[in-house]
This record gives structure tokens, sequence and C-alpha cells, in this order.
């Protein structure tokens, strides 16, 4: 769908930048906010790790969502970007002193605590600062998702989270800590899930957690259920929105809510994959011996998931309305992974036209490196063009 970009506009630009769609943002954000509210005791945050951009973040708070951070660095970002500390989660397997001590001493709603180190540590960071730290541990269910290796976390195998043999011996620890404040369980089993029943399966073992608990009459305010929510890579014009109804009634009807209980999701890619495209333009057609190259001007410095996790992204000529012809795409990087896609079908292409690698909103820009010592590429919203 050519007409979504300002093809005209582009021409004053050098690429490759990041474009993101801010009406599309807004319409996901919508429909996000009107099946959360259908909901009693849902509570949205962003995953700050998938895009921040800090004028997509501006976007994500104006629409009143919290923020699910993995780094102090997100902290920051977050609060500069308009978030309210009171809805600031704060997860990751390796927290340092001075990033707890960030959380502390701006009044976070949650530490996502992934290990009794790690327990330790934030007791005692606390009591330096004389604060008392709301935790939620991360559990590991070992529950299998159907994505690939890379992206699922919640098997027994994996480095996050508590083993749940040890969920109530940590619980029990932490509260006899005096810094301490346990809230409650935290859960995250892997990303770019489609298959409503890894979700299912998720709330039916939180389901058996609890009830461990409450023969132990240990109280759980609050249940965080991370995200994963996947999008459509093939079809983000057909498909722009990703189906936050199936998502959020599989966890009103799987899981098993006490009253009061707040429910909390982290959901990233499902928010901003789609309204985000990395545009590039064609530096050269190869006629190779057996294949025909578009080489573009962006490469796996800038968007690295196509290498990294062999991930499709639809690619289009936004230039070109000329009959399609098949292209390897690919870029100047010396790395033979350096390719977006084999065997693309794209409108006839030629030096300079601009080409739209689509879905690349989130795990993007925010992934971008300066190998062969490349500049950052440059994000962009609608307006400013």
């Amino acid at each position: 769908m050519k007409g979504i970009f300002p093809v005209d506009r582009f021409a004053a630009m050098d690429t490759p930048f990041y474009y993101y769609d801010t009406d599309l943002l807004r319409d996901t954000l919508r429909a996000i906010n009107a099946e959360v509210g259908r909901h009693d005791g849902f509570v949205m945050h962003y995953a700050i790790k998938a895009n921040a951009n800090p004028k997509v973040l501006n976007v994500i708070c104006q629409a009143g969502l919290g923020a699910d951070c993995v780094s102090g660095g997100e902290i920051r970002a977050s609060l500069q970007s308009g978030f309210s500390p009171r809805k600031i989660v704060y997860a990751g397997v390796g927290k340092s002193d001075w990033e707890i001590d960030l959380g502390l001493e701006k009044g976070i709603f949650c530490f996502n605590v992934e290990s009794v180190a790690e327990l330790e540590v934030i007791n005692e960071r606390a009591r330096l600062l004389g604060k008392t730290a709301p935790v939620a541990f991360r559990i590991n269910p070992d529950v299998g998702a159907h994505t690939h290796s890379n992206i699922t976390t919640g098997l027994a195998e994996n480095k996050f989270g508590i083993a749940m043999r040890d969920m109530v011996s940590t619980i029990e620890l932490a509260l006899q800590m005096s810094n301490i404040r346990f809230i409650g369980l935290h859960f995250h089993i892997g990303s770019q899930i489609l298959n409503m029943g890894d979700f299912a399966a998720l709330c039916n073992r939180i389901n058996d957690l609890q009830r461990q608990l409450e023969l132990l009459r240990i109280k759980v305010e609050h249940i965080n259920v991370g995200g994963g929510l996947g999008v459509d890579y093939e079809h983000p014009n057909r498909v722009p929105l990703p189906d936050f109804k199936s998502y959020f009634d599989t966890f009103s009807r799987h899981l098993q809510l006490r009253p009061g209980q707040q429910l909390h999701f982290e959901l990233g890619r499902a928010v901003v994959a789609q309204c985000g495209s990395l545009i590039t333009r064609c530096l050269y057609v190869k006629e190779g011996a057996v294949k025909r190259f578009a080489i573009v001007d962006a490469g796996m410095s800038d968007l690295i998931r196509p290498a990294l996790y062999q991930a499709y992204h639809k690619i289009e000529n936004i230039s070109s309305e000329a009959p399609t012809e098949t292209y390897d795409v690919v870029g100047p990087i010396c790395e033979s992974s350096d390719v977006f896609g084999k065997s693309v079908d794209l409108n006839a292409t030629h030096r300079g036209d601009f080409i739209a690698i689509r879905s690349a909103g989130a795990y993007g820009e925010i992934m971008a490196s300066v190998y062969n010592c490349r500049p950052l590429p440059r994000g962009y919203i609608k307006e400013d063009f």
C-alpha cells in the first residue's frame, strides 16, 4: 500500500531511516484500551525494549499506558517521556546496583525479581536508601511457546525466572525482609506468539500456583503475565492490528483471578511493530549468475532481525508501479547474513527507488548498531513530514 508513505517527501531525506505511521499507532492504542477496558482489573504496560524512540514513547504515554523496563536506561527514557513512576515495572535478570537505586529513588511500582541473589541485593540497597522495595517474583512456569527458540523464555532451561519448586521458599524469605514488600507474581513465556493455546497453558499453570499459595495463606495482589502477542508480518496492510480481543479474552476465560487482584500485561511488539517501516534506497541492481540482487543502503546494522532470527519482513518498492520481478534484497554490510529477503517479488526496481521493509517498528531502530562504522539510522514520525 504505497499510499501510506509520503514518498515525494522522502526524496530530501538521507536513507536509511525509520518511518512511524502514528495514525496506525494511535489506532492500535485505542484498540488496546478498548479491549482492556472490557475487563475489570486489567492493566497495560508498554515494553520499552521494543522501541524507545522518544516521539513514539510520547504517543504511547499519552494513551495512558504504563511502562515495562528491563534496564536503568529504559527507566530514564520512560520518565523523560512522561510515564509515571507509579506505572513502571522493572524486570531483567541482571539488575546492577545503580539501576536498583534509580528504581527505588524514583518510586517505581514494582521490581520483577528473578533470583534470591537479586532479592538480597534489592533488600540491602533499599535498606541503605531508607526505602521499601515492592517486588513481584518472576516464576519460570516451564511452559513452552510456539515461537523461535531465541525468543522463548518460559522453559526450565531458559535463564529467566525462579524455578517453580523454589517459589514458596523465596516468597517466605521475602516476607521476612524488612525492606521488601511482596506484591505479586510475574511470568513471561516468549515473544511473537500467535497460538492462544500457549497463553491458556500459562493461565492453567498460574491457577495451580495460586492454589498452592492459598493453602499457605500467602496473598498475591498482582499477577503479571508479561506480553508475547505476535503480529502478522506477512500481511501488514491487510492485518495491521493484532488480535487483541482473542488475547485478552483468553486470560479473562482461563485465568482465575481472585477478588481485588490486578492483572498486568507487558505488550511491546504488538503495540509498535506494524506502525514502523525501515525506508532504504536501492543502490544497485546486480545481475548474478543465478540471481538478481537489489542492493540497498540499509544493512543488518539497521535491522538485525532477519540475520539474527531469520525473521520475515514484507518488502515493497514504494517508488515503482512496474510489473514485478524477483530479487534477493541485500545490504552493504560485509557479512553473508546481511540479507533482508530472498526471492522477493518487487515492482521492477532501479537505482534510487525507495524500498520499505515493513513491520519494523519493534526491535528495529532500538537494536541498531554502528557495525562497519555505519551511523545509526534516524527515526521519524508521520508528523515530521
